[in-house]
């Protein structure tokens, strides 16, 4: 008995699928007989039309999903030409249109045709971020060769009612797994090959000319799978020795999100709950990989529990191995903290920042303030940490107010690593979208660019992943134009004064003193001694404190003149103030490269 899993573009060329690997590691273990191959077209693809070009592709979803809908509908190809030529205006790039489609069409026919589907009794896609389009295409161009082949989708694509409208469209489709996959997935294929009862929950079919089934069927903590790539680093390895690379290994410590409250959000379609690997498990998988000869790792959790990922990173740190890691945090960290994660081999790092005014960050519901946010960032760049973080614009019924907080904010975060700027986008089963009242939103109707992409039958009963609204978008937009524009020039200067000047707020200390170095945005540097018990109370805010923690631990100080020392700091913007609480923002290296 043999099955195939497919993982079709546009997932970073990269890394594996995460999906296929916990996918195979899951029923070689409850089904050892069972033959399971993996295919990655998404790599040969990459390979055709070259690496730089796909990758630049795929980092924008309209884009990916535009052109290979191009294939999947024909007739709509000058709708999809139009909109692509608006989607890579200004972008820095561009590309023969008609050539790039016929250059994706070739290459993942190539692929597919040199697979011997007669070999297997079912086939699986997973369809997640920027592989609808491109996962439709090749099961109806697998239907139409082999029809007797069950197809079955799943992915964070084909959750709740996605999934069950994709079955409704398209009779190429006979399967869509609805939820976490392992369970069902393995379930059904036993209901398929061994003609045992089919699965009553995680799965939507036919029957009677109807679309029934749902539910879903999660794992237990200590049942998380641990995924297996042996097929990807075979299809790696046979690449031209030119363009061989060492990929990026994905792993997963838990799943769904122990916050779980982000307004904006719908990244937890497919989770039930929070589930977190058992860390010996975790430790295990990493160790695994680098004996192979791997030494760079992606955690694809929605945010790594923080006592875990502590524990983890220190164990990790002991090992005395030159490990990278990715992996998302919420900013809840302590300064120690960034850095014994820093010395376990996390080195990129994405934390859910949203927003610099604490009211916008209550509306988001965030659970955390803009003063933990630049701490964050803060601490992050003395860490030595690659951060990548969002301002979400545009958030419905954000006020005034909070932009102009958030322009006050940016003039005390401009030493550290640039955000970037995102609009919010309305996704399905966020609690935005769920409740879009409550925010503001008199309407909601699919995204226009489907128009684009899909014809009229299919957007009839499409339920998709993108949507917009009707509310204030038009006045959101105005309000947070000056935001976007600040933010793009404090990119611009941030990499070039990085670039001659080296960091651009730091410290060294003198033991009795501290020498403070700041590059103000014009490029000018100022030079700042503080000595004595200006020097403690600085080096003291390097973690967040309370006023009253202040007073209290210099209660020598006559309190006039403590507030006075603060507000001149912050004034000079060396510390950040919020309501009675306050952190330095200095960072401090061992090996500064100053220009003096």
């Amino acid at each position: 008995m043999r099955i195939a899993l497919v993982a079709m573009p546009w997932p970073l060329f990269n890394r594996p699928s995460i999906q296929l690997g916990v996918l195979k590691g899951h029923l070689r273990k409850v089904w050892p007989e069972l033959e399971v191959k993996t295919f990655h077209p998404y790599l040969h693809l990459a390979q055709t039309i070259g690496f730089t070009l796909y990758h630049r592709l795929s980092e924008t979803s309209w884009v990916a999903e535009a052109l290979t809908a191009a294939l999947l509908f024909p007739e709509k190809t000058p709708d999809i030409e139009r909109l692509l030529q608006k989607l890579i205006r200004n972008r820095g790039f561009s590309f023969d249109f008609t050539e790039l489609i016929q250059k994706i069409k070739g290459a993942l026919e190539d692929y597919l045709g040199g697979i011997n589907w007669e070999k297997y009794q079912a086939v699986g896609f997973s369809v997640c971020l920027n592989q609808l389009t491109s996962s439709l295409w090749a099961a109806r161009w697998l239907k139409e060769r082999h029809p007797r082949l069950p197809v079955i989708f799943g992915g964070s694509g084909c959750a709740e009612e996605m999934g069950r409208s994709l079955l409704a469209l398209f009779p190429f489709i006979d399967f869509v797994i609805n939820g976490e996959g392992e369970i069902p997935l393995t379930g059904l294929l036993r209901h398929l090959l061994l003609g045992e009862k089919r699965p009553s929950k995680g799965l939507f079919f036919r029957q009677d000319g109807r679309i029934i089934g749902g539910g879903s069927e999660e794992l237990a903590p200590e049942e998380l799978p641990s995924p297996i790539y042996e097929d990807y680093l075979r299809e790696v390895s046979s690449l031209p020795p030119e363009k061989r690379f060492f990929p990026l290994i994905c792993l997963e410590a838990s799943r769904g999100c122990w916050w779980f409250k982000c307004r904006f959000c719908n990244l937890n379609l497919q989770w039930k709950g929070f589930r977190r690997k058992p860390l010996p498990r975790v430790l295990q998988e990493v160790r695994a990989h680098a004996r192979a000869g791997l030494l760079d790792f992606a955690f694809v959790d929605n945010c790594l529990a923080v006592k875990d990922s502590l524990a983890l990173f220190a164990a990790l740190a002991r090992d005395r191995v030159d490990y990278r890691f990715f992996a998302e945090l919420r900013a809840v960290y302590r300064r120690q903290d960034y850095h014994l994660l820093r010395q376990g081999g996390l080195t990129w790092v994405q934390i859910g920042i949203e927003a610099l005014s604490t009211s916008l960050l209550r509306r988001l519901n965030k659970g955390t303030t803009a003063l933990d946010n630049v701490a964050a960032m803060r601490h992050c760049e003395e860490a030595g940490l690659h951060l990548e973080g969002n301002l979400i614009l545009e958030f419905p019924s954000s006020t005034e107010e909070e932009v102009q907080e958030t322009l006050k904010h940016l003039d005390f975060v401009f030493p550290f690593r640039p955000l970037n700027t995102v609009s919010f986008w309305l996704g399905y089963g966020s609690p935005v979208f769920r409740n879009p009242k409550a925010f503001g939103l008199r309407a909601v109707y699919p995204h226009p660019y489907y128009q684009a992409l899909f014809p009229e039958w299919v957007r009839e009963k499409l339920v998709p992943l993108a949507w917009a609204y009707r509310g204030d978008r038009k006045k959101q937009k105005k309000i947070w134009k000056p935001v976007r524009e600040k933010v793009a020039l404090w990119k611009n200067r941030y990499t070039e004064l990085t670039k001659t000047r080296g960091p651009l707020l730091s410290y060294r200390d003198g033991k009795h003193f501290i020498l403070i170095r700041q590059v103000l945005p014009t490029g000018q540097v100022l030079h700042h001694r503080l000595s004595g018990a200006s020097r403690e109370i600085y080096l003291f805010l390097r973690d967040i404190r309370s006023l009253r923690e202040v007073r209290e631990r210099f209660d020598v100080l006559p309190s006039d003149r403590l507030e006075a020392f603060l507000r001149d700091l912050e004034h000079k913007k060396l510390i950040f103030r919020e309501a009675e609480r306050a952190i330095a923002l200095a960072i401090h290296r061992d090996h500064l490269e100053e220009s003096l």
